[in-house]
């Protein structure tokens, strides 16, 4: 079944292939197996395969081989590179950019982003965000939390805004309003990892 276009970037053909270019242009020092994107975005090596062919006819990654793996790296030597990374980085940049930036930091155990950035990830209609609102799970000291959330704005161009609560608050808190609303509407898990590859 073919899926709508995104809602965070109409032009694109999926959100995979958004997630996909997200995360090479914002990380374009490194270069990545087929295998390894495929795992990060849980989708199948064939999926991965046709994007990335897609992608490297319209010139905007560039693939060579190492053994048996196919690596991949975004093609930044264009006049469109600095474009796309600018307009990238303000939809899909902000699952590329939170989870490296956040597994730096002790004790965060779970993060999510929620508010209008996560509706718009998950199809609702509405404008792009002008913010990304983040909420952490665990112990993170909060200056270490302020850190993280200054270097990501640096790199997404938008005000991120983190929420800290215990594991205690996040699992038994009732009649939260806070809670209520948050747990009511989309969420989408931050995959906490480094970005760093070959």
């Amino acid at each position: 079944m073919k899926q709508p276009p995104p809602i965070l970037l109409p032009l694109l053909r999926s959100p995979f292939q958004g997630e996909l270019l997200a995360w090479l242009f914002l990380h374009p020092e490194s270069e990545y197996a087929q295998t390894d994107l495929a795992r990060r975005f849980d989708v199948s090596l064939p999926t991965v395969s046709r994007e990335v062919s897609r992608l490297a006819n319209a010139g905007l990654v560039a693939e060579r081989r190492h053994g048996n793996l196919r690596l991949v790296r975004a093609e930044t030597d264009t006049a469109i590179a600095r474009p796309l990374t600018e307009l990238l980085a303000l939809t899909y940049g902000p699952l590329a950019v939170l989870g490296e930036h956040l597994a730096e930091v002790e004790a965060v155990e779970e993060a999510y982003i929620y508010g209008s950035w996560a509706a718009r990830y998950e199809g609702q209609p509405g404008h792009v965000p002008n913010d990304v609102d983040v909420l952490v799970i665990g112990a993170a000291d909060e200056d270490d939390l302020y850190d993280a959330a200054r270097a990501s704005e640096r790199r997404l161009g938008r005000e991120v805004n983190i929420r800290r609560l215990s594991r205690d608050e996040w699992v038994s808190a009732e009649h939260d309003p806070f809670l209520e609303t948050i747990r009511s509407r989309p969420l989408v898990r931050i995959k906490l990892e480094s970005g760093e590859s070959r």
